[in-house]
């Protein structure tokens, strides 16, 4: 790490938001005039002068009061002026202190960089601390998205691994170990400011967070925080170990993207999480182990993706979860070595697609769920292997397709389903069903 990264200026100079002196007064006199005219004519108008005695003769009180009037006039002219000048002066001065606080932070800044890119574990670590205090209090939102910028590259350099913990390595070892703290230091920090309300001191809900391709194998809290707007990036990243807790979250708009991950150890949890709009990827991710929990988690309109996923290894629970609108998408996933839950799930509302996807091991259950008003499809899916439990599902209001599908292997359970036949779903088990193959009775009676 080096300090040649300078914070991005800020969007809007107040500076240049100023106008001439000339152009303020002219357009404050003007609507100075503008308003009193219309306060003249309202207040003619409202008591109904017909017309103007012409005449009249000025006698010395109307002389008096037309002075008067006089007076008034250039006193209100000068009042203007004050104010237009009071104005600039106080735009100037809240400039010159954005500008004086932006300068400090520059300056913390890179000392803060500078220590982060020291050789020594302890000196990173407090460089790690004071990038994230000048988050904290970074005088606009462009200085605090740099410096969580700056974290969050820090995660992404490349670093070299455990040596392991023989007598030749002792010393590289424990640099390792210190280097690591550093690390999961980052990433509690990161989870800690998430979790506080927008709006609040030290909170980060609203800025980007790119964590692309970052291991993360400790503890990481979520817990209830807040994602909405902005871009949330967990592409490629692999979760190892430790548990990473998104209990309770909200995912609402812009875009959250697992794209690419890999879940191959420890605990992740979307337990009673929320996606309501925008988009969700976890598209060509790879569960190989561990456990990832969607338990009770609302999948509300938007776009869910769990395209080209790998289920290969661990458990991975959609129980009791509900998909209400939108689309939901396993289209492509192969199914070959994890348990999969979707128990007691409802998907309702929603375009729900297993398309050409291939279930070849493990054990997946779909026992218990409803589908309603929507479609369903799983057409092209390849069933091949493991188990596939739909025992007690209720297709209801919704179009449900099997067309294409194949069974050549493992066990398929419909038994207990109370709904319509699936569309293409007799074509493609064949009658007798193929080996391994349950349907209900009522689906084999020849049709009235």
């Amino acid at each position: 790490m080096t300090a040649n990264r300078q914070p991005r200026p800020a969007p809007d100079d107040r500076e240049l938001r100023l106008w001439r002196v000339g152009r303020a007064l002219t357009l404050t006199f003007v609507a100075a005039v503008l308003v009193a005219s219309g306060i003249f004519y309202g207040l003619v108008y409202l008591l109904d002068f017909q017309e103007i005695d012409t005449t009249a003769k000025l006698n010395a009180k109307t002389l008096f009061d037309l002075v008067k009037l006089s007076f008034g006039v250039v006193a209100g002219a000068g009042a203007l002026v004050a104010l237009v000048v009071a104005y600039r002066r106080q735009r100037v001065d809240e400039a010159g202190a954005h500008r004086e606080a932006t300068r400090l932070h520059t300056e913390r800044f890179s000392q803060a960089v500078d220590k982060l890119g020291s050789d020594s574990p302890a000196v990173r670590l407090g460089g790690v601390h004071a990038l994230a205090g000048l988050a904290d209090d970074a005088p606009d939102d462009s200085l605090r998205q740099t410096c969580i910028d700056v974290l969050c590259a820090y995660l992404r350099l490349r670093y070299s691994p455990d040596p392991g913990e023989g007598p030749a390595h002792l010393e590289e070892h424990h640099h390792y170990l210190a280097l690591r703290e550093v690390r999961h230091t980052i990433l509690r920090l990161i989870g800690d400011h998430y979790r506080r309300p927008k709006g609040t001191h030290r909170s980060w809900q609203g800025c980007d967070l790119d964590l692309t391709g970052v291991t993360i194998d400790c503890d990481m809290d979520f817990r209830h925080a807040t994602f909405s707007g902005g871009r949330v990036s967990f592409h490629g990243a692999t979760f190892s170990g430790g548990e990473v807790s998104f209990h309770g979250a909200t995912f609402s708009g812009g875009r959250v993207s697992f794209h690419g991950a890999t879940f191959s150890g420890g605990r992740v949890s979307f337990h009673g999480a929320t996606f309501s709009g925008g988009e969700v990827s976890f598209h060509g991710a790879t569960f190989s182990g561990g456990e990832v929990s969607f338990y009770g988690a609302t999948f509300s309109g938007g776009a869910v993706n769990f395209g080209d996923a790998t289920f290969s290894g661990g458990d991975v629970s959609f129980y009791d979860a509900t998909f209400s609108g939108g689309v939901v998408s396993f289209g492509g996933v192969e199914f070959s070595g994890s348990v999969v839950f979707f128990e007691d799930a409802t998907f309702s509302g929603s375009a729900v697609s297993f398309y050409d996807a291939t279930f070849s091991g493990g054990a997946v259950s779909f026992e218990i769920v409803e589908f309603s008003d929507g479609v369903v499809y799983f057409g092209d899916a390849t069933f091949s292997g493991g188990a596939v439990n739909f025992g007690d599902a209720t297709f209801s209001g919704c179009d449900v397709d099997f067309i294409g599908a194949t069974f050549s292997g493992g066990d398929v359970n419909f038994d207990g389903t109370s709904s319509p036949v699936p569309q293409g779903l007799l074509t493609a088990v064949g009658t007798p069903p193929s080996a391994g193959v349950t349907l209900p009775s009522a689906w084999l009676l020849p049709a009235p």
